[in-house]
């Protein structure tokens, strides 16, 4: 069976993607489609989640397990053909293509064909243009202020203060063994 999706941006709203795909194909030959149409790296990490009819989120189906110790049931994208959890038309999905910023498309199977299969996935319309793409989230460095040329000299002892080093402050430094920290004396 080849499964016909519809995918969407409110970001974007002229940005729409047909993608259809066989039924057996996994959800990671569907994420690599909608990132290749929407020119988008496939470094970053990224989600569907199977929505109810009022776009809640139900289930995620995500790039890698993320080692998390919950009950829920784990569905890595490589691991699980979209049949296993798609069926009717209408299912609607979020794929979160931004997990630090939470950015999405919505997608929604529109159509279930009987009786066919497909190879490759296939990108099959597109109008508009995806959203940008965020792919740097360091934030920019903060200059750091320009300490002027001084030399020694030129600190003087408002650097040091004014009382002079006492070297009985530090106790007695024969008396050290080395202790059992791994330091040598």
């Amino acid at each position: 069976m080849i499964y016909k999706f519809l995918v969407g941006s409110e970001e974007s709203e002229n940005f729409k993607l047909e993608i259809k795909i066989d039924s057996e194909d996994t959800f990671m030959r569907l994420r690599n489609t909608i990132l290749d149409a929407s020119g988008y790296s496939k470094e970053q990490m990224d989600s569907f989640y199977i929505c109810d009819d009022d776009w809640h989120k139900e289930k995620e189906v995500t790039v890698m397990d993320m080692g998390s110790d919950s009950d829920e049931d784990v569905w890595i994208m490589d691991d699980t053909p979209l049949d296993e959890l798609l069926d009717e038309e209408g299912q609607k999905l979020k794929f979160v293509f931004d997990y630090m910023t939470e950015r999405y498309f919505y997608m929604v199977l529109k159509e279930t064909i009987p009786g066919k299969s497909l190879h490759d996935p296939l990108c099959t319309r597109k109008e508009g243009k995806a959203p940008k793409e965020t792919t740097d989230y360091e934030e920019p460095a903060k200059p750091v202020a320009k300490i002027p040329d001084a030399t020694i000299e030129d600190l003087g002892e408002e650097f040091y203060g004014d009382e002079s080093f006492n070297e009985d402050e530090l106790g007695d430094l024969d008396e050290y063994d080395g202790g059992d920290d791994g330091i040598n004396a």
